[in-house]
Order: C-alpha cells, then structure tokens, then sequence
C-alpha cells in the first residue's frame, strides 16, 4: 500500500528537511497497532528508517503534546532518534529499528530483563517534566465510564469488579513528588528489543503522571511472582521499597489491569455496538501475554482484544479479592 497522495505533500515536506530528498528507495506498510496511526518502513539512501503519519486527533491524541515527550525521550537514548517531526502536519520520521523477540531471544535470565526494565523506566522517569494533561485517576473514570455506558458487558459479570473499585478509587491519591515523565502505556509492543538493548515507543499516551503507572505495567507484564516484583521495585528504587512503596505499586498493579480491560473492551464495543456478552469467560492473563510474545495471540482482530480485556479485567478482580487488598489501601490512604 502505498502513502496515499493526500498526505504525499506532508510526507516530502518531511523527507526534504531530513534528508535533502523526496525519493525513496523503498516503502512498506507496518502495522500500526490501535492508535488509527499509518506506519511505513521506508529506505532512503539504503538505510530504514520508520515513518508515521498521524490519524484521527482529540484532546488525548495531541502529537503537539506526545512528540514533546518523545523528543525528550530519544534525547536521552530511550527511543529511536527522530529524524522529523512535525505536529501540524502529524508526520515523524525515526530511527527503524530492527526488533527481536524478547521472549525467544533476549539474551540473558528474566531476572537480567526484569533490572534492564526497570533501569530503563528509571532513566525515563529522571528526564525533565513531560506536559502534564490529565490527573490519571479523572482520566481512569472516563474510560470506565464509556465502558459502562457500551452495554458491552452485562453488568451483573462487572459488578463486583466496579464495586471493589471504587474503595480502591476513593483511597489512592498520588504522592508528592510521584509526578514523572511516564510513557503510560508500556505494553510488550511499546518496548522492542534489537538483540543488544530496550527501546520504547508509541508514545501517544505520554503525559506528566504517577510513577507507578510504568512501574505496574511493567510488573504486570515481567514479574510473574513476588520475587521478580520485589527485584522489579528494588531496581528501580535503588533499594529495598517500604511498606508504602510496595502499597502503591500493588494497588497501581490492578489500576492498571483495569485501565488495559477497558481500553480494549472500549475499542471493541465500537466496533462491534451490537455485541452483548454475558460474562467475563476467558483465557488467563498470563497464558494470553506467552502467547502474545511468541506471535501466537493477536490484538488486530475484535475477538482477541475481547478476551485480552476479559482477561486484564479477571486479573483485576483476582487482586482487588486478595487479603493484601485492604492493608495496601490503609498504607496508601493514612
């Protein structure tokens, strides 16, 4: 496919300033995930670069904001360097880079991926501060209010989950001096891996927000027990967290469950308006993210991002139900 002509003369505007040219060797589409953006890979000198063009915008999707954050981030070498970018045309031009499996081939132990993880999280969160947008936990009711108001779910499968919730809702406040930089949405297609190093991208979600946002996406995605969260925490703190610190992190763990169940389940009651369903049946979290880094499982169809947000919103009410629940809430509250 090639880049439609309507967006021709943003494209070479783009190309001139970067590279004194409007030729391209070659061009391919990528997948451009859930964002509405058009993703290329293109050769310009022989050498791959990645293009984006921008979709639809809204008061989230502001690349006036997002490439602020990304530029910060590629300044301090954690995302691929940017070449060209500009919001009023929506169009940016990176670094390609050439991704590797993290699951079949990371080169150490999931305990090495785990502290590269988290020394990665830890440098972004020390950049200068990202514009802020939105309080996380406002923008956290919003979405869950869309998701209510789909019928997606009957609201007796959701019930409980929402009601335990809104304790959780009305006791965490994010700390003083827990505003960071924060890529908010560090799912494994957001971190590449070139066989050496951590990259991370798609930064549309990036905004001024609790630390423990990216702390618990990560711990979500790469510790599988207390041992790897506790090394997670540890990394990044540079020492053992207190008791708070290990509150704020659990409890950010199931927020974040919940904000990854609806964000998906949002996407696929507009796709699908008149599908109704009447549970909350599906695969288990951690079945569905092995299947995922190994291309087994995929997010571009509606009924795989159905049973991904099924999954994230069972792993929440699994944590919401645990006895730690109410004495992590207490710590945070006091």
């Amino acid at each position: 496919m090639p880049i439609p002509e309507a967006k021709r003369p943003a494209v070479d505007r783009a190309l001139s300033a970067a590279f004194g040219t409007t030729s391209l060797d070659a061009v391919k589409p990528l997948a451009g995930g859930l964002s509405g953006a058009s993703i290329y890979r293109i050769r310009v000198g022989g050498i791959a670069y990645l293009l984006r063009i921008e979709g639809a915008r809204d008061a989230f999707r502001d690349p006036g904001r997002w490439y602020v954050c990304m530029g910060v981030a590629a300044a301090a070498f954690l995302a691929p360097r940017v070449r060209y970018a500009d919001a009023a045309d929506g169009v940016t031009i990176m670094d390609f880079i050439e991704e590797r499996s993290l699951v079949l081939d990371y080169q150490g132990t999931r305990a090495d991926l785990i502290v590269e993880a988290a020394q990665t999280i830890r440098a972004l969160h020390e950049t200068p501060a990202f514009p802020p947008l939105v309080d996380y936990m406002d923008g956290m009711d919003g979405l869950i209010g869309t998701f209510q108001a789909s019928g997606l779910i009957a609201p007796a499968a959701t019930r409980e989950l929402f009601d335990r919730y809104a304790v959780l809702r009305a006791g965490y406040r994010t700390a003083e001096g827990d505003r960071v930089s924060s890529h908010n949405d560090l799912n494994p297609r957001n971190i590449l891996y070139d066989g050496a190093r951590l990259w991370l991208v798609d930064w549309e979600s990036s905004f001024l927000a609790d630390r423990y946002v990216d702390l618990a996406t990560l711990a979500n995605v790469f510790a599988h027990t207390p041992e790897e969260e506790a090394l997670l925490a540890r990394t990044y703190f540079g020492e053992p967290p207190d008791a708070q610190r290990q509150a704020r992190l659990y409890l950010m763990r199931q927020i974040n469950h919940v904000f990854y169940g609806v964000i998906m389940l949002n996407g696929v009651a507009a796709e699908q308006p008149d599908l109704r369903e009447t549970s909350l049946e599906a695969p288990g979290l951690a079945e569905v993210h092995q299947a995922l880094g190994t291309g087994d499982f995929v997010l571009e169809t509606w009924r795989g991002r159905l049973a991904y947000g099924k999954a994230r919103l069972n792993a929440a009410l699994d944590g919401l139900r645990s006895a730690r629940f109410p004495g992590a809430l207490e710590l945070v509250a006091a």
